[in-house]
């Protein structure tokens, strides 16, 4: 199973990631729009807001090895690398993104203070105890072990480190998910390559048995929802429609997919967890 949907991801990211990066920046994630979500910006520096609203809340002020799981094309990676004089290691399924992302750490003379390659999230090739910043913004959605995702974080993460995990969530689990609920995940599993998705609440417990100390969890889905209304704004000009035609169904698909995230906040089932620790 796990091989058949890595493949899945990696064919996702491999077609969609330049569409991403020429219509909207290096950075694939939410944007921050104020604890309210009123706050009116411009999207790329939502996103930037966000890394640097996750670092506050999170007490993050200094690090010297990070490793970025689900790095993308080296967003966060680059961003962190520069903001702390870091080191950074990224790792992601698609060769692609790893590839362009080495590129632009070139472009901003990060290349001997980074590294980008092509790894298993629950199955890393490091050693134990090797980074003090573990950072996943958006990667924990995709992964089919959520229990070996957090250990293997875990496992390379140096004592007195400390893990980050920013995911999509579903909401708490007070009363069972509906049919109607059910059948709405299935939808945005199938559009995005994920297997599941799990609430913050289940995400606090495995991290609890880690055990994780200081541990903190928010809940910012108000904070980000605002970012899908303005991505389905811009989503739709020539110039996207244009390279949304010549990247792939898959991307095409999830394009005009978009809505389901949409109203998955709007319901209320969609949420944004945060989770910090120390080991």
């Amino acid at each position: 199973m796990n091989a058949t949907l890595y493949q899945q991801i990696q064919q996702f990211y491999d077609a969609s990631s330049g569409l991403w990066e020429e219509i909207w920046g290096e950075h694939m994630h939410h944007g921050y729009y104020g604890a309210d979500g009123t706050e009116k910006k411009e999207r790329r520096q939502a996103q930037i807001d966000l890394i640097e609203e996750v670092l506050q809340w999170a007490q993050v002020d200094q690090a010297e090895n990070i490793l970025d799981v689900g790095c993308g094309i080296g967003g966060s990676s680059l961003y962190l690398a520069g903001k702390f004089g870091a080191k950074a290691t990224g790792i992601t399924l698609s060769p692609v993104q790893a590839t362009r992302a080495k590129q632009r750490a070139a472009e901003f003379g990060l290349s001997s203070r980074t590294n980008f390659q092509v790894a298993d999230a629950l199955n890393t090739p490091f050693a134990d105890n090797s980074f003090d910043l573990i950072w996943s913004l958006e990667s924990g959605e995709h992964m089919p072990d959520k229990i070996k995702f957090l250990q293997e974080c875990y496992r390379v993460l140096k004592p007195g480190g400390k893990m980050i995990i920013v995911t999509w969530c579903h909401r708490p689990l007070d009363t069972p998910l509906t049919l109607e609920e059910q059948n709405h995940l299935q939808e945005i599993y199938r559009v995005y390559c994920l297997p599941y998705v799990i609430s913050l609440p289940q995400y606090e417990e495995i991290a609890r048995q880690l055990p994780l100390h200081d541990l903190r969890t928010a809940d910012w889905s108000t904070a980000v929802a605002p970012f899908w209304n303005v991505v389905i704004d811009s989503a739709f000009n020539f110039k996207a429609i244009w390279g949304l035609l010549n990247s792939g169904w898959t991307t095409i698909q999830g394009a005009f997919s978009l809505g389901l995230m949409q109203r998955g906040y709007e319901s209320g089932l969609i949420r944004f967890g945060l989770l910090c620790g120390k080991k």
